[in-house]
């Protein structure tokens, strides 16, 4: 396993990382709780120690089940937990980020998750007026101070957003979807994260499995997967299921990547091993429910580095696919 600096919060976290939405089992069909905790199992045993959930992820279901995972192994040890609040919040406005609100969300997750205090918590792709609210980062300074939480960053829908949040010193990490689909936190945010010294969580890597190449355009999705459910937005942003590609537009471009990929390979470890070879990257994190999934998510880093044409490749199938629909979007 590879580690690299999270923000300057002096932790060093693994390049593979843990995400824990799909076990939460509310939007990606269904799931086995007992299977799920083999693979956070596998994960920890493979050298993860950095899992990202959210309060929201089964209603608290994904943050219970990794507290089960981590009772089992007698206690966190060197793993750290990232959550996220904000998402409870109906109507999902700006004005719902009080201290109230934010401290209930708080406890909530601390009693899920079974701690005394959060390692990192991630603001939930907010709304963008919260980005100009300072009173709302005075709150989770004060969380912090009141020994709550450990750290805190944001996780974003845009880079704009990500950008503004730079603004508020002690925002330690930008959770944000990048990957060979996605290519525009690279162009516009990257370099200032570096001079901040901000990390970068890269969320939906695999671009909810596109590119793992083993869709087709007979695939389908549990009706209760956002998936088949959330193609056009219909239930949150739809840059969060297939990274917003248009789903047969991304079959075609994941043809042409397939023929990128090293021998012994899959597509989705290179896929991984590309968002890798930026360093303002500190992990990705894509989501497992089996034991499969995690091995061949952390096979990714027996991967090298990929070379300049292979780069240039991905990022001229881009160009030809996706970028006119997608970049100039979030």
């Amino acid at each position: 396993m590879e580690y690299r600096e999270l923000g300057r919060t002096g932790w060093k976290i693994s390049a593979i990382s843990f995400g824990a939405w799909a076990i939460g089992g509310d939007a990606w069909g269904t799931t086995d709780d007992d299977e799920s905790v083999r693979a956070l199992h596998r994960a920890f045993d493979l050298g993860v120690n950095f899992v990202d959930t959210a309060d929201v992820y089964g209603d608290g279901h994904s943050e219970r089940l990794i507290a089960r995972a981590l009772r089992a192994r007698g206690g966190r040890g060197e793993i750290l937990v990232a959550t996220k609040a904000g998402r409870r919040l109906s109507p999902h406005v700006a004005e719902g980020f009080t201290k109230a609100n934010l401290g209930a969300f708080v406890e909530r997750s601390l009693r899920n998750l079974a701690v005394e205090a959060i390692d990192l918590l991630q603001l939930h792709c907010p709304p963008p007026l919260v980005y100009e609210m300072p009173e709302v980062f005075g709150i989770l300074d004060d969380l912090v101070a009141a020994g709550k939480l450990r750290h805190y960053g944001v996780s974003v829908e845009r880079v704009e957003e990500a950008l503004q949040s730079l603004a508020h010193p002690n925002v330690q990490s930008i959770q944000i979807i990048f990957n060979m689909f996605r290519h525009k936190p690279a162009d516009a945010l990257f370099a200032r994260v570096r001079e901040r010294r901000v990390g970068v969580l890269a969320r939906v890597p695999l671009a909810s499995g596109l590119l793992s190449g083993r869709y087709t355009r007979d695939t389908t999705f549990a009706p209760r997967d956002h998936r088949t459910y959330n193609r056009r937005g219909e239930a949150f942003d739809v840059g969060e299921t297939f990274s917003g590609v248009d789903y047969e537009k991304g079959l075609e471009a994941v043809e042409a990547l397939k023929r990128l990929v090293p021998p012994g390979a899959t597509l989705a470890q290179l896929a991984l091993r590309w968002i890798l070879a930026f360093p303002a990257v500190t992990a990705a994190i894509p989501g497992a429910r089996n034991v499969a999934q995690v091995e061949g998510n952390a096979g990714a880093l027996d991967l090298p580095a990929p070379d300049e044409r292979t780069m240039a490749a991905v990022r001229a199938i881009y160009d030809q696919y996706i970028r006119a629909d997608v970049h100039d979007r979030w």
